[in-house]
């Protein structure tokens, strides 16, 4: 029987208190490393997308506005009556009021300027609705072919959500208007004449000189999230500004002239 070896006694050596320590500090550093990249990260793509939704809804809110306003004064070539007095018509600080076929001004508290769009409506200038009607800029029933179509852009705080909003309201529901474009903080217009050296706002404008407006200046401001960034813009008055409520905001602009206007050139 063979003899039992004697058991090795393996000295154990443990970590020092101060190895512990700097381990520790190394692991907190790596993942306060890591929090502040995610945040960075994650506040990166939240100004990328908010930037996104502005350009977006400065866009759409120029495409949808412009297009009217190229549409100001359109008549069928087989029309005979003159329907379509005025073609434009704006307000300075306020949205346009139609009551019995005359505009006026009502001041908004949001100081967007506002601009009513008048033209005939026909299967070229409008989309016809189910019934073969001509349709506003809601999508609403005016009338049939031959009617005249009036619609009329402004900005607002929206009644439910307080955030700022593009609105239309159309000839086809007088007095109710919709929303169509969030974000849209103010609109600016401004009217350039025949001959005229310069623009000039509506309430510069007599109610003879409308039918005289051969382009239209328009610029939207839109603001962003609520992120808490304070950003300084440009807004439609060419006026550097900060952002104290934390919304990024940047001003659109578009220049259309007016297609159909007595004398106008193609």
């Amino acid at each position: 029987m063979r003899p039992r070896c004697p058991l090795t006694v393996r000295a154990s050596r443990g970590h020092t208190l101060l190895e512990l320590m700097i381990a520790a500090a190394l692991g907190i550093v790596v993942v306060a490393g890591t929090v502040a990249a995610y945040r960075s990260q994650r506040a990166a793509f939240a100004y990328a997308a908010d930037a996104a939704r502005i350009h977006d809804a400065g866009m759409n809110a120029l495409l949808l506005i412009g297009e009217q306003i190229q549409m100001a004064g359109f008549e069928p070539a087989d029309s005979t009556d003159d329907v379509v007095a005025a073609p434009l018509f704006g307000c300075t600080s306020g949205r346009p009021v139609v009551a019995h076929d005359t505009v006026t001004c009502e001041p908004l508290s949001s100081r967007s300027d506002g601009i009513a769009v008048r033209y005939v409506g026909d299967g070229e200038s409008t989309w016809l609705s189910a019934t073969g009607q001509v349709t506003d800029c809601l999508g609403q029933a005016v009338g049939p072919p031959g009617a005249t179509v009036v619609n009329r852009f402004y900005a607002k705080p929206g009644a439910s959500t307080g955030e700022p909003e593009l609105y239309c309201e159309g000839a086809g529901n007088e007095g109710t208007a919709q929303p169509l474009v969030e974000g849209v903080e103010r609109l600016r217009l401004r009217y350039w004449l025949d001959g005229a050296a310069q623009a000039v706002d509506a309430s510069a404008l007599t109610s003879d000189q409308w039918a005289m407006v051969a382009a239209v200046d328009l610029c939207v401001l839109v603001r962003g999230a609520a992120l808490g960034r304070r950003v300084r813009y440009v807004d439609c008055d060419g006026v550097s500004s900060a952002a104290d409520d934390g919304r990024a905001r940047r001003a659109f602009r578009r220049h259309v002239a007016i297609r159909n206007r007595p004398g106008a050139q193609p």
